[in-house]
């Protein structure tokens, strides 16, 4: 993984990951029965990221347009505490989480992949592109990843900010260590 100077002189102040759902922890499909039940697919590797993460006391965040008890039901699973899902104002959740942790623009960093995205990127010290991402808010980014959403593009994330604050190495001892 090459990661530019920009990329790294960014990622070391990151103290919590924002990640839309649809998209980019998901493929973008949206699956339904014929009872309106909704099924999503998540990744296995982009769930051991976000545990990486908050292993190494990076915050894992979610700011969703949609709503979803899948969504809930997984991020219960993964840990994360911070979930705010059907949000038609998504800065509105954006500002509330950055109270909660008292943290700066500077040390949040959002993955997106498409318009509804673009008000938190701009606002975030480090703004992060799927790989396939609608190509209009590809200028608005720091970083693209090589991997599509819901296949693995939330794990590359994951590791490209451990690598730059130099804790991926940390973050893998244990399971090298078992």
């Amino acid at each position: 993984m090459t990661l530019s100077e920009d990329f790294i002189k960014r990622a070391k102040n990151i103290k919590c990951v924002i990640f839309d759902v649809d998209g980019v922890l998901t493929d973008g499909r949206l699956f339904f029965d014929l009872k309106e039940k909704e099924y999503k697919s998540f990744h296995a590797q982009d769930g051991q990221g976000l545990k990486l993460l908050q292993q190494q006391g990076i915050n894992v965040a979610i700011i969703s347009g949609r709503s979803s008890p899948i969504v809930d039901t997984r991020m219960k699973n993964l840990g994360i505490h911070y979930v705010y899902q059907g949000q038609k104002n998504k800065v509105a959740a954006y500002n509330d989480l950055l109270k909660k942790l008292s943290l700066s623009p500077s040390q949040i960093a959002h993955v997106g992949d498409d318009l509804p995205d673009l008000a938190l990127m701009n606002r975030s010290g480090l703004a992060i592109a799927v790989n396939d991402a609608n190509p209009s808010i590809i200028p608005y980014t720091h970083w693209q990843t090589s991997r599509n959403g819901g296949t693995g593009a939330a794990r590359e994330v994951c590791d490209a900010i451990l690598t730059a604050q130099g804790l991926l190495a940390d973050a893998v001892q244990p399971f090298v260590d078992a």
